[in-house]
């Protein structure tokens, strides 16, 4: 079975109503439907470049790899955290269509290369009371991509699964806001590290896909916000 017939299979049960959220962080993922505002985000798979894993360990091709991006530190919502390409959804819009269009105007792919292969259960965003719909794609045409506004962006870039999944670059993320602790899974790459919803929402879709292998959640990485 290759990544994409996998993914397709997890749309397909997600359209279903079949597929199951093993991780229990995915439920807890819920804000008021009622005044949520509606967003998407892309999920965009594919063996975009030539660049290899850094990992050795054989947890997935070494050319698979997902496009994530870093948002400016200067945003006043989410500042510098690792997100997927992706926005509020426009009066008309659907999810999909919304998903393509901002990342296309986040990270320039070409829309038509993408092959969208379905969405999965909406999530809640609460810091920023935001219901959103991922949407599984695969790269068939692969396009350039890059920080479009810096503004908005601070880098886009294409991080290898095999990397996502190794255990050595996994770490539970702890962060203390108004005397409460929150942790999340969090995935070390790239320079950066990967963790909230972003984090949490990776977590469970390799769950799902039965792509995910154990690693050591003792280890705890403090973020600095």
């Amino acid at each position: 079975m290759s990544a994409r017939e996998d993914l397709i299979r997890l749309a397909k049960r997600a359209a279903s109503g079949s597929a199951s959220a093993p991780d229990p962080l995915w439920a807890a993922l819920t804000v008021d439907a009622q005044t949520a505002r509606r967003a998407a985000v892309l999920m965009l798979f594919g063996a975009l470049d030539d660049i290899p894993a850094a990992s050795d360990k054989p947890l997935a091709p070494a050319d698979l790899d997902v496009l994530l991006l870093e948002r400016a530190h200067t945003l006043g919502s989410h500042p510098g955290q690792v997100a997927f390409p992706g926005g509020s959804i426009d009066a008309q819009e659907t999810p999909v269509q919304a998903a393509l269009r901002e990342a296309a105007e986040e990270t320039g792919v070409e829309a038509g290369g993408v092959e969208v292969l379905g969405t999965l259960q909406e999530l809640g965003l609460a810091h920023s009371n935001f219901l959103v719909t991922p949407v599984l794609g695969w790269w068939r045409s692969p396009s350039p991509v890059g920080v479009v506004d810096y503004a908005e962006s601070a880098q886009v870039f294409r991080v290898p699964v095999r990397d996502l999944l190794d255990p050595d670059n996994r770490v539970m993320a702890t962060v203390h806001r108004a005397g409460r602790t929150f942790d999340s899974p969090a995935f070390t790459v790239n320079g950066v590290v990967v963790w909230g919803f972003t984090g949490i929402v990776l977590n469970g879709l390799f769950e799902q896909l039965g792509w995910a292998v154990p690693w050591d959640r003792s280890r705890v990485h403090p973020m600095g916000v």
